[in-house]
């Protein structure tokens, strides 16, 4: 009695910091037509921590997007252009010899922000890459013997070319699995298109407001801390992860052959952390399975890694996790 008692409380909680969060989701919504997939899973990273991987052709507003959500957050915003010749202290920093001092001052790189747009990530050399996420997964960097952590929130929004591309160096499945949630992005709809049009036809900047500051995301991000995930969806979770790597067990003796590698136990945990920010922007203080199957092939497309057989039936990760889904009984 007192557990629903508690989740009572919890859902007028949440129900009340959830409404500044979509106040947010608002503001950006002036600047940005449609894309409303794209903008909620943007917020799911930024209340959980989790950082983004977006596939989608040039000029759907990817930069236009964070640096507008940065505005309304009060955050720092910097944009950082991947190509071959960069060199890892063009993202971290680096130490410079002041001659008048005859002493070396740190030079904080752009990685020292709040928001960061990785544009085509894969443009970078494998270097580069690895020390950009590391630097997403420690939270700090180190320049020279001194150690600096990174501002809080910190998100990452990186985009990646199609791998057919040229000049490209594709991210190793490792270095894929430091983001929470890969998203593929489509061209906006035939009446989102003509807003688009309206909205754009003048060159009259569109203002956009701060309408909550990081000390109100810090709350809300405690708000999703708190929210309350029963052992049936936990159970459901761990049974959703372990089917990509023994999909016989759930009677899936038809995916064995096209799964190569199944979902690392981060999937898990951010599965987990995922259906929470999930349910709280969607004003609940508890995680439903409904949520876990809305946010669920976001965090697992980049984690489940396909056969040759399954290319051969021309069958996608996604596929096959949609296959996982309707086939693990929900609780």
């Amino acid at each position: 009695m007192a557990e629903s008692i508690d989740i009572k409380s919890l859902n007028e909680k949440v129900k009340q910091q959830s409404l500044s969060i979509m106040g947010l989701l608002s503001e950006v919504s002036k600047v940005i037509v449609g894309q409303t997939y794209i903008l909620e899973r943007m917020l799911v990273g930024l209340l959980s921590d989790g950082h983004i991987l977006l596939e989608g052709v040039p000029g759907l507003a990817k930069t236009l997007a964070v640096n507008t959500m940065a505005k309304a957050v009060s955050g720092d915003f910097k944009r950082i252009q991947f190509t071959p010749d960069l060199l890892p202290s063009d993202l971290t920093g680096t130490l410079i010899y002041d001659s008048k001092q005859g002493d070396f001052n740190v030079k904080k790189g752009p990685v020292f922000s709040n928001f960061i747009l990785a544009d085509e990530i894969n443009r970078a050399p494998a270097k580069v890459q690895s020390a950009f996420l590391e630097a997403m997964q420690e939270k700090q960097v180190t320049i020279g013997d001194v150690t600096y952590p990174l501002p809080n929130p910190f998100l990452v929004l990186a985009t990646q070319n199609p791998i057919e591309q040229e000049g490209t160096y594709p991210l190793a499945e490792a270095q894929v699995d430091r983001f929470m949630l890969k998203l593929k992005l489509d061209y906006p709809t035939e009446q989102e298109e003509r807003a688009i049009l309206d909205r754009y036809s003048t060159r009259k900047k569109i203002e956009v407001n701060q309408v909550i500051t990081l000390k109100d995301l810090e709350e809300a991000k405690q708000a999703v801390d708190e929210i309350y995930v029963d052992e049936k969806v936990k159970n459901y979770i761990v049974d959703i992860v372990i089917a990509t790597r023994k999909p016989e067990k759930y009677g899936l003796e038809n995916l064995k052959n096209l799964i190569a590698f199944g979902a690392s136990p981060r999937a898990t945990i951010n599965l987990n952390r995922a259906g929470k920010a999930l349910a709280f922007l969607k004003g609940r203080g508890f995680v439903t399975p409904e949520d876990i199957k809305d946010i669920g092939p976001d965090v697992l497309r980049h984690r489940v890694l396909t056969t040759y057989d399954a290319d051969a039936q021309e069958l996608t990760s996604d596929d096959i996790i949609k296959q996982i889904f309707d086939g693990v009984e929900v609780p």
